[in-house]
C-alpha cells in the first residue's frame, strides 16, 4: 500500500463460519485462520482500522438445530450466539500470535472471555490501531450476523463493510459451483440485489447498508492479498452501492 491510498479507512470484515472452516472437515481451519490474521495485519499494518464480525454457522446454525431435535428456534439461535464467540475467541489468538493487538467485544455478556459491546469502547480500541471482532451477533434472536455486520460497521462509521467469501469471487446472477455460466457482476445498486434476489446477504442487512449509504464489496477472502486490494478499492469481487 506504499504507493497508494486506501480508499478505505475503517473496514468492518464479514466473516462466516463456513469461510473460517475453510474447505475441509474440521470446524475451524488454522490455514484459513492465519491467513485471515495475515491479511488482516497487512491492512492494519498501513493505518487502516479494523474490526470483524464473525459468523458460527461452522458449528451452530440455530434453525436447522430446531428443526433436527425440535428445540425451541430462540433456543438454537442463542446457541448460535454463543457459536460465534467461540470463533471469535480462536481468531483472537491467531492474530495475537500474528503480532496484532486485539479486543473481542460481544453482545452476549460473559465478562471472563470478552468485552461487552459498547458502541464507544469498542471506536476507542480501532482508534487506538486494535482489531475489534465483534462476535454474539446482534445479541438477539432471527438477526443473522450479516445484519449485524451492517450494524456494527453503521455504528462504528466504518467506511465500508467488506464480505469475505470462501472461494466465490463476488456476486453471480446465479449459483457458480451449480452453473459453470454463471455470470459475476462487477457493480450492483442496493435495490438490483435486492430485487434480483441475490442471496449474498440477508435482505435486511443490505436494507440498512443502502439506507446508510454504506458501501458493500463481496470477495473471495482465499486468494492472498485480496483484502488489500479490496481496501485499496481496486476491482475486485463485487462492489454494491458507491462508486465504480
Amino acid at each position: 500500500m506504499t504507493a497508494q491510498t486506501p480508499r478505505y479507512r475503517r473496514i468492518l470484515l464479514k466473516l462466516s463460519g463456513e469461510a473460517l472452516a475453510g474447505g475441509g472437515a474440521d470446524a475451524l481451519d488454522a490455514a484459513v485462520l492465519r491467513l485471515v490474521a495475515q491479511e488482516v495485519k497487512g491492512v492494519a499494518a498501513e493505518g487502516v482500522q479494523v474490526a470483524s464480525v464473525v459468523g458460527g454457522g461452522n458449528l451452530v446454525r440455530g434453525d436447522d438445530l430446531s428443526r433436527r431435535i425440535g428445540i425451541h428456534e430462540v433456543t438454537g439461535h442463542n446457541m448460535g450466539m454463543l457459536a460465534t464467540v467461540i470463533n471469535a475467541l480462536a481468531l483472537q489468538d491467531v492474530m495475537e500470535a500474528e503480532g496484532l493487538v486485539t479486543r473481542v467485544l460481544t453482545a452476549v455478556e460473559m465478562r471472563q472471555v470478552a468485552e461487552p459491546f459498547i458502541r464507544r469502547r469498542a471506536i476507542r480500541h480501532l482508534e487506538k490501531g486494535r482489531v475489534v471482532i465483534f462476535a454474539g451477533g446482534t445479541g438477539s434472536p432471527y438477526f443473522t450476523t450479516d445484519t449485524a455486520a451492517a450494524l456494527r460497521a453503521i455504528e462504528v462509521e466504518a467506511d465500508a463493510l467488506l464480505m469475505a467469501k470462501r472461494g466465490v469471487s463476488g456476486v453471480y446472477d446465479k449459483d457458480p459451483h451449480r452453473h459453470p455460466d454463471a455470470v459475476m457482476f462487477r457493480h450492483l445498486d442496493y435495490m438490483e440485489l435486492l430485487n434480483r434476489n441475490l442471496k449474498v446477504m440477508d435482505a435486511t442487512a443490505v436494507a440498512l447498508c443502502k439506507d446508510n449509504n454504506l458501501d458493500i464489496v463481496v470477495f473471495d477472502i482465499t486468494q492472498p492479498g485480496n483484502l488489500k486490494r479490496a481496501v485499496l478499492g481496486e476491482q475486485i469481487g463485487t462492489l454494491v452501492g458507491g462508486r465504480q
